[in-house]
């Protein structure tokens, strides 16, 4: 299942708006502009790339507990969109996820944070929705960039 397959995407468009800026228009959706946007992304300041692709830039920092499990909810608030600026997704104001059951890149940015982060993560195709896209909204193929802050996390069974 991932990203709880969809349920950010019931989402659409409404509440929250964080405060990062949206990327530059001058980015297409073709699979060159994904792939120059990531370059060029990894190269602003305060960027950090992880092995396997994720970029993230700490905007805020917590000093919260982390996640210990798969299981735990985590509460948010997050903005998406695609790299030429169109929002496919956001909070509204918040969203309670199962912290393990995300794409691949949302579970992985939140086994890096704590409570209070709040983090920009740009993320590479094959660790968001990959060649199947997400419906009529998500392209194929696209690099997703999320305005994310973690809230709290919640036991499975609390």
């Amino acid at each position: 299942m991932r990203i709880f397959t969809g349920l950010a995407l019931g989402f659409l468009i409404a509440g929250a708006v964080l405060a990062a800026p949206r990327p530059s228009p001058k980015y297409d959706l073709s699979q060159a502009a994904n792939q120059r946007f990531l370059a060029d992304n990894a190269h602003k300041k305060g960027v950090i790339r992880l092995p396997d692709g994720l970029q993230y830039r700490v905007l805020a920092h917590g000093h919260g507990k982390s996640i210990l499990g798969a299981d735990d909810l985590v509460t948010v608030r997050y903005k998406g969109w695609l790299i030429n600026g169109t929002v496919f997704d956001q909070s509204k104001p918040t969203a309670q996820l199962p912290a393990g059951r995300l794409i691949p890149g949302w579970v992985e940015a939140l086994k890096h944070m704590r409570v209070g982060d709040e983090w920009e993560l740009v993320i590479p195709a094959d660790l968001g929705y990959g060649a199947d896209g997400a419906g009529d909204t998500i392209p194929p193929n696209q690099t997703l960039v999320f305005d994310m802050k973690l809230l709290a996390i919640t036991p499975p069974f609390e």
